[in-house]
């Protein structure tokens, strides 16, 4: 029985379930789940990003990694932590760049926080011969405690499912995923418990417990241990209204209800409140800022003239992709930054000066 044919099953037994619900079965159910059995990256996969774009992304976080840790003082051992490795790509790319700072790999204990089969599999190879050889964990709470956390998360936090509330004339409504009149997957709403007040004009509010969860968890975390952590994904800078549900295959836009399970499923990032939660939880923050800018202030334009000193040839590649990383059209203005950190601590890249 596939995907979609369960959740029929269960909707017809139970009733509708949330969207937010609807993301965590097509992402993660241990038999069908897109991330537990399917994930695709790259230019033959569903998606593609900013570490499958160049080398450079990598390599600059690399440098971002090596200068946090000297500003916390060169603690060792530190925990070199990523949450949602994808296939091990911008990790391989990091350790290629910290072989120039010798006293930071040996301080260095890697952890690799990721609950898919396929992709922990992915990265062992990537990261087979590797300076550092990781040990894998299932969430931030199983990587060992006792030292300082550098942590980075590139693209995880629109993964983490949010609730939709529709307004409606009789006020804010949850948007559920129930069955149509043919039998098939389909939207509908509920009455909500949410509790907000109705507001002309507003369509739909995303809500996302889980992306605040996470960096509550985060945030507690480099305060109890010392540290900081560097998010990067696409999202609203600032409160806003708007469905940005969206279901990726093969690099097309999908009904986020056709292929369940067979298909990568996002929400956009919700910045002021994973950053209202992480300050809640004691820490420091600093962002969202353009990749684009946050990339420029680590030195993305010297890197690519390093690169193609040494190819001439590629000059033209090398190029397309600083474009791709860095221009406002493509990833430079829709992506954000952020770091999370420990109080008082200068986080590299988010300097005004």
């Amino acid at each position: 029985m596939s995907l979609a044919e369960r959740l029929k099953a269960q909707i017809t037994q139970s009733g509708p379930i949330s969207v937010a619900a609807y993301m965590t079965l097509c992402l993660h159910d241990s038999r069908d789940g897109y991330y537990a059995t399917r994930p695709a990256l790259g230019g033959q996969g569903d998606f593609i990003t900013a570490p499958l774009v160049s080398q450079m992304f990598g390599e600059l976080l690399g440098l971002w990694a090596v200068e946090t840790w000297t500003r916390l003082g060169k603690p060792s051992p530190f925990r070199l932590v990523e949450v949602g490795p994808g296939d091990g790509t911008l990790m391989s790319d990091l350790l290629r760049a910290v072989r120039l700072a010798p006293d930071f790999i040996a301080a260095a204990d890697l952890w690799l926080v990721e609950t898919s089969a396929p992709l922990r599999a992915a990265q062992a190879g990537k990261l087979a011969g590797a300076v550092l050889q990781p040990r894998w964990a299932d969430s931030l709470d199983d990587v060992a405690e006792g030292a300082p956390v550098i942590l980075i998360g590139n693209e995880l936090l629109d993964c983490l499912p949010a609730r939709q509330f529709v307004m409606t004339p009789g006020g804010w409504v949850e948007r559920l995923v129930g069955l149509g009149a043919d039998g098939a997957l389909a939207f509908g709403l509920a009455p909500s418990d949410h509790g907000l007040a109705p507001e002309p004009g507003a369509l739909v509010l995303e809500v996302s417990p889980a992306q605040e969860a996470f960096a509550a968890q985060v945030a507690q975390r480099v305060v109890r241990e010392r540290g900081a952590a560097l998010l990067i994904d696409y999202g609203r800078s600032e409160p806003e209204f708007g469905d940005t549900l969206q279901s990726l295959k093969a690099h097309e836009k999908v009904d986020p209800l056709a292929f369940p399970g067979e298909s990568d499923l996002t929400i956009h990032t919700d910045f002021p409140a994973v950053l209202a939660a992480a300050r809640e939880a004691e820490a420091e923050t600093a962002g969202p800022i353009a990749q684009g800018l946050f990339l420029g202030r680590l030195g993305l334009s010297h890197r690519a003239e390093a690169l193609i000193a040494a190819r001439p040839d590629l000059a033209p590649v090398i190029g397309r992709q600083m474009n791709r990383l860095m221009a406002p059209d493509q990833m430079g203005e829709l992506f954000k930054v952020i770091s999370i950190h420990q109080p008082g601590f200068p986080s590299p890249g988010f300097e005004t000066a």
